[in-house]
């Protein structure tokens, strides 16, 4: 934690605040010393903490499987090989139970999708000080290290999602097919003056629908992620008014913040693994709805 952030308000900001770079008011690049910098940097600027530490996430998950697959044996698999052959089958049945099409990136994308963003939130349960607080031992002002926390980083895997999408509509459907099932659904007729009435009716109701997925997917990964974020802040701020308190006798109320800091914890753990397997979910749901063709 920054030194100088003494009140709560301040200790929030700090913690929620990402180091960004970007261009400073002398016109220089550089990190973001203060929120109003970072504010100021606009559209161009780069979250270095959401980069670096979902790179680095990226790159154990790819180690470990790469590892453990180079090692693997036809034998009954234990340690490393069992672990990793149980998440394969999980994400194997979660395909083959909502996907219709066939399409061989689609089991790949769901593992990847499911392991990094469990990885991602994951860091949620790291000490909310610790790599705050060497973070500035290093000389850097902020650093946020849970990368679904940024709205950057979640909306950025939805577009990437809805690419796929868009992309896989066309490919299956026809360009004239997807603009169809744009145009000419829900409401349908085969008078012609009917069906031209509905086009733009069609056209405003699936189009909001289309858009509606990445924005749904991105936000209700970040608001869950963010609320769950500033529930250990506050429990942070709370075990700091309560180690001050029983320091004067009363070590009963640090004992209840530290018990309620392991409950939120545990149930925690069910939060970032849900939220990991929806976004897969939903990923393969409407990856499977690209590859379905309306008559």
């Amino acid at each position: 934690m920054a030194s100088e952030t003494h009140t709560s308000t301040e200790y929030i900001k700090h913690h929620l605040q990402n180091l960004t770079f970007g261009e400073l008011p002398d016109g220089s690049l550089g990190l973001a010393q203060t929120p109003e910098q970072a504010k100021a940097m606009g559209f161009w600027a780069i979250n270095v903490d959401t980069v670096a530490v979902s790179l680095i996430l990226g790159a154990i998950f790819l180690y470990f499987f790469a590892k453990i697959a180079k090692k693997a044996t036809l034998n009954v698999p234990a340690g490393g090989q069992n672990f990793v052959e149980m998440i394969i089958e999980f994400i194997d049945d979660s395909v083959r139970g909502s996907f219709t099409g066939r399409n061989p990136l689609v089991a790949p994308l769901a593992l990847t999708i499911f392991i990094w963003i469990f990885l991602m939130n994951l860091m949620d349960l790291v000490p909310i000080d610790y790599l705050p607080g060497l973070a500035t031992v290093l000389g850097l002002p902020f650093l946020k290290v849970v990368p679904t926390t940024d709205p950057n980083a979640t909306f950025g895997m939805s577009i990437a999602v809805f690419a796929l999408v868009i992309y896989y509509s066309i490919k299956v459907k026809g360009a004239a097919g997807f603009a169809g099932e744009l145009a000419l659904q829900p409401f349908s007729s085969t008078n012609p003056v009917i069906k031209g009435i509905f086009i733009p009716i069609n056209l405003f109701l699936e189009g909001v629908n289309l858009i509606a997925k990445p924005i749904s997917l991105s936000l209700r990964l970040f608001g869950n992620m963010y609320a769950g974020e500033m529930i250990f802040i506050l429990l942070a701020i709370m075990g700091g008014s309560f180690a001050a308190a029983s320091m004067g006798g009363s070590s009963v109320l640090f004992g209840t913040q530290i018990l309620l800091s392991l409950a939120w914890a545990i149930f925690h753990i069910l939060i970032i693994t849900l939220q990991a397997f929806i976004f897969m979910t939903l990923t393969i749901v409407y990856l499977d709805m690209a590859h379905q063709e309306h008559h």
